[in-house]
């Protein structure tokens, strides 16, 4: 059985960076009527957030909630790439890997 965090075993939004930190790729969908996790699209997990994509307002409720649902605190997330757009990469430091079923709806 391969250990939990080969690639194998992977969802396809994440991946191990070389610092040891997760890597999530997101589309994000800011000005939703709640924020949500609403599935995977192109290799991507899609989430739905409410705040508006002004001021890093949707940036900063995207780590939020992503944080949140897998029980760390939203300083441990960080987006690397995409602050601007919907495509984003978000950085995860965390000790242990998490569970990456908690980000499915």
């Amino acid at each position: 059985m391969p250990a939990p965090d080969t690639p194998d075993t992977l969802p396809p939004f994440v991946s191990r960076a070389a610092d040891g930190a997760w890597l999530l790729l997101v589309q994000a969908l800011p000005g939703a009527k709640k924020s949500e996790f609403s599935g995977i699209r192109a290799g991507r997990l899609c989430i739905r957030v409410a705040a508006p994509a002004v001021e890093n307002k949707a940036n900063a409720a995207l780590a939020e909630l992503t944080a949140r649902a897998l029980g760390l605190r939203s300083a441990k997330i960080s987006v690397l790439s995409g602050a601007k757009g919907r495509q984003k990469c978000l950085r995860i430091a965390a000790d242990t890997e998490p569970d990456w079923n908690r980000l499915l709806p």
